[in-house]
């Protein structure tokens, strides 16, 4: 799909995305509004509407840059706002708030392959669906790796000992060159892409 950028497979990636960007934002509201904090919900976070989760520069100009510049395009959404103190279960609380976002995605490429595996959409919609699918799977994988501020560091974070903790708030500050020079090195040697691999080997 990203092998030629043609406005059709730009508008379908992007469709894609956006999709799957905002399931991930929404669940992280739902569950945050779920576990007691009502920060997300007062900021209309827990809504299916993608604009709601939009961030002109990290969601807009940046996929848009790197999809021309690497074909592949990075992106982050505008971040889902919680209260630590409001939420249930403390840390755990949080890990399972952080947790949600990238699970909707696993769910989201199990149900997409159920599609491909039991109908016949047609050759562009099976190329679609098929890249749909690889994508949640990216995006669940990639989301859990634990580096700040990640989605997987939350998690981490939450069952780490004191020191460790210390370190990855030490990290948070410079996380993001971190992760865009992961992604640029190809996923620190393809480990990301072996990972990928075997949880798509994994789905129906």
């Amino acid at each position: 799909m990203l092998d030629t950028l043609t406005i059709t497979n730009i508008a379908t990636v992007l469709v894609c995305l956006l999709i799957s960007m905002t399931v991930h934002e929404f669940m992280h509201a739902y569950v945050g509004f779920k576990l007691g904090d009502t920060t997300a919900m007062e900021h209309g976070r827990v809504s299916f509407n993608p604009l709601h989760h939009i961030d002109p520069v990290m969601t807009l100009a940046l996929p848009a840059v790197t999809l021309l510049l690497f074909h592949f395009p990075f992106l982050a959404a505008k971040p889902v706002p919680f209260d630590p103190r409001r939420l249930k279960y403390d840390e755990y609380g949080a890990a399972l708030l952080a947790a949600a976002g990238p699970f909707s995605n696993l769910a989201l490429a199990f149900l997409a392959a159920l599609v491909l595996r039991f109908f016949d959409l047609g050759a562009f919609l099976d190329q679609a669906m098929a890249f749909f699918v690889e994508l949640n799977v990216a995006l669940f994988i990639f989301n859990l790796v634990p580096i700040p501020p990640l989605d997987g560091s939350r998690v981490l974070y939450a069952f780490a000992p004191e020191p460790l903790q210390d370190v990855m708030e030490r990290l948070e500050p410079i996380g993001f060159y971190i992760i865009f020079a992961l992604v640029l090195w190809g996923g620190a040697g393809g480990w990301l892409a072996n990972l990928n691999d075997l949880v798509l080997n994994l789905l129906p």
